[in-house]
């Protein structure tokens, strides 16, 4: 029997959930705003029944106590938004890649498991080996000795260059680069001289890493991405950097050589995280933040140079002020500049006093 189409698992999901009738009208999913009549939308607050009202959708996935909107399908279950994701997960399209192409060029002493697709212009060099289930999309490029784990989605023309490894169900989106030439160079006196970048990347199972993301070579050993942790777009993670499980890196941030990222960390968009450094588990890193000492496991911190987030915001309060304390300064050195004037001229008169009180004496006597 061959594959469900995404309507025929989407209608079972929704018979499951005893929302049969429906079944036959959703076509897709969508946003409330922007939900037609075969759209199927979800509401998680009180505060959207209003446009729940104003809604087009076939039907609205709500929590078990969102009130009631006159004229309305609700489908009502204990999690909306987890359930509403389960299901439009069933309208992505089927792969691109289907079989192997014909212009994909498979070198002899490549290993591909079983029900691996290939795209156009992909290229799979000797000793690569691609898991079970693995889709490799146009114009990629796998180097000599890649391994790629099962059920593993690579987009296309992503370049994943020679010994680097991937765990099972990764997914990697267009554009990026794991394995290229970490940055390292010497000066001898008169030139940078290229340090050879002998090792590899490992990247282990259930990461997701974002379009043109860059992810360098090891100079020696390992670059590697613990299991779990999702890569946005734009980022960059230069050699030998350790990224632990479950971490979370948020576009065009960039960890510089050498440093360590624990397990369940968020690096918020552009945050730069200078070499050498180890950021505690847990830690959270506030967007353009510039971290240039260790971070504690747990903590929160913002800012150039990153601090401790109580301590960053308070700093930013007061710099927010800083234009009114000038002026509250000029007016005081404007009071103080009359004060002095004054003081000046009344020390002026007092001397004149003084002598008129000596020549009065010296005239008496």
């Amino acid at each position: 029997m061959g594959a469900l189409t995404s309507s025929a698992r989407s209608r079972e999901a929704l018979n499951a959930l005893g929302a049969a009738a429906y079944a036959d009208r959703i076509q897709g999913v969508n946003t409330l705003e922007q939900a037609g009549p075969h759209d199927l939308c979800f509401a998680e607050e009180a505060g959207q029944a209003a446009a729940v009202a104003r809604s087009q959708a076939a039907l609205i996935v709500v929590g078990d106590n969102f009130p009631a909107v006159a004229d309305k399908p609700l489908l009502r279950v204990a999690d909306p938004r987890a359930r509403f994701f389960e299901i439009a997960a069933l309208f992505l399209p089927t792969p691109e890649t289907d079989g192997r192409h014909p212009s994909a060029a498979i070198h002899p002493e490549a290993e591909l498991g079983t029900d691996v697709t290939v795209g156009a212009c992909a290229v799979i060099a000797a000793g690569a080996v691609v898991g079970s289930g693995s889709r490799i999309g146009p114009g990629v490029s796998l180097g000599p000795g890649v391994r790629i784990g099962d059920d593993c989605l690579i987009g296309a023309n992503v370049s994943i260059l020679r010994d680097c490894e991937l765990g099972n169900r990764c997914i990697v989106h267009p554009g990026a680069v794991i394995g290229g030439d970490g940055f390292g160079f010497r000066w001898d006196g008169s030139g940078h001289r290229k340090v050879p970048q002998l090792g590899r990347v490992v990247i282990e199972d259930d990461v997701e890493i974002g379009c043109n993301s860059c992810i360098d070579r090891a100079t020696l050993g390992i670059t590697r991405i613990g299991r779990g942790s999702k890569i946005d777009n734009l980022v960059q993670v230069a050699h030998n950097v350790s990224v632990g499980c479950h971490t979370i890196l948020v576009s065009q941030s960039g960890i510089a050589g050498s440093s360590t990222v624990g397990e369940g960390v968020v690096v918020a968009g552009q945050v730069a995280i200078s070499d050498h450094l180890h950021v505690g588990a847990g830690a959270r890193i506030g967007g353009q933040s510039g971290v240039v000492k260790d971070v504690p496991p747990g903590a929160a911190v913002f800012g150039t140079p990153a601090k401790p987030l109580k301590q960053a915001l308070r700093e930013n309060a007061a710099l927010a002020r800083l234009p009114d304390l000038l002026k509250q300064i000029k007016r005081q050195q404007e009071v103080l500049e009359r004060l002095e004037a004054r003081l000046a001229s009344f020390e002026s008169e007092l001397e004149n006093n003084d002598l008129k009180q000596g020549d009065f004496e010296s005239a008496a006597n």
